[in-house]
């Protein structure tokens, strides 16, 4: 393997590819992390807004399925949640000796203060040099450079192409790159741009073991990056109106925008064991969703356009490192 496959930060964590989970919140539970750590990924699950109960069955199933000393991470957002919540998450967290965490959103330096003292690794997610310059004054091991192009929540407005070398330049610790990757190709660019591994959703979601719903599954599948809108229209039941990055569909449309409230207080959908979903919520589709699917706030990247199939999570990592390899290998033959 070539050794630019091979940087450092895989020894902090504890992986074999500089392939990282992203912590997709209702998407990216214990079954997916298990299947990317079994392939040499870095695992990490979305537990954002997760009620405790959720964070220690499902921290509990993937030491089952893996082992107890697996190095993973836990991604909260705490701009996201009631303080209470967050509280009571990190001391589940703390509780449960969760190796690793991942944050996301406004840095919140007393937290990660905390968590430093209490032996946790911290990678943070940074849509920005300025969000960067603070989670590193804060004490963060690890940043993630979030770019315009990602799925999900998006903080920043930097393309990851403008945004990685910057945030590379000026950070003291290891870096990894979010946004618009899917492919090997994209894997080179990074760590080419300086990341030493990429953050990837958009090409978990399209996996068997991911648990997002088929339909969403199939049309991460069949879209292309131009059906993708940025948009702040799927805030319902989040703590701030964020931006995010979807599929178009009808509500990004505006075909809702006019609703009266008795409209708009109908359930769309029902998950998770029955729990009602509604116009505008950030809730995606998860695997047992019933209802209309497509009004679903169905998160993607600008990478969609590079995934073509639906396929294992180890299946789509040996994707990656087998087309990162082919790349390097047309880089360096002669003319």
């Amino acid at each position: 393997m070539y050794s630019v496959l091979q940087p450092p930060l895989l020894r902090q964590l504890r992986c074999e590819c500089p392939i990282m989970l992203a912590g997709m919140g209702g998407v990216a539970r214990s079954r997916l992390a298990a299947a990317v750590a079994a392939a040499g990924g870095f695992p990490v699950m979305g537990m954002v807004r997760e009620p405790v109960a959720l964070i220690e069955k499902e921290v509990a199933a993937l030491r089952a399925a893996t082992r107890d000393d697996l190095h993973f991470a836990i991604n909260l957002i705490p701009a996201s949640c009631e303080r209470a919540l967050l509280s009571q998450q990190v001391a589940a967290c703390l509780r449960l000796k969760v190796p690793a965490m991942v944050l996301f959103w406004d840095v919140d330096t007393a937290l990660i203060r905390q968590l430093r003292d209490e032996g946790v690794q911290v990678i943070h997610q940074v849509g920005s040099r300025r969000d960067a310059e603070q989670a590193l004054r804060a004490g963060c091991d690890v940043l993630i450079a979030q770019g315009l192009e990602a799925g999900g929540h998006v903080r920043g407005g930097v393309s990851t192409l403008a945004l990685l070398p910057e945030i590379v330049a000026m950070s003291d610790v290891p870096v990894a790159a979010s946004g618009g990757i899917a492919s090997g190709a994209g894997l080179v660019s990074a760590l080419a741009l300086g990341a030493q591994a990429v953050s990837l959703g958009s090409a978990f979601v399209s996996t068997t073991e991911a648990f997002a719903h088929p339909h969403h599954r199939q049309r991460m599948v069949d879209a292309h990056a131009e059906d993708t809108v940025y948009t702040t229209v799927f805030a319902r039941n989040w703590a701030l109106t964020a931006p995010v990055r979807v599929l178009q569909n009808a509500v990004t449309r505006g075909d809702f925008d006019r609703l009266g409230e008795e409209e708009r207080s109908q359930p769309i959908a029902w998950q998770d064991g029955g729990q009602p979903v509604f116009l505008f919520s950030t809730d995606s589709p998860a695997i047992d969703a019933e209802g209309r699917l497509d009004d679903m706030a169905l998160y993607a990247g600008q990478s969609v356009g590079q995934i073509h199939d639906i396929v294992s999570a180890g299946e789509r990592i040996r994707q990656l490192m087998r087309d990162a390899e082919a790349t390097l290998e047309r880089l360096e033959t002669k003319i």
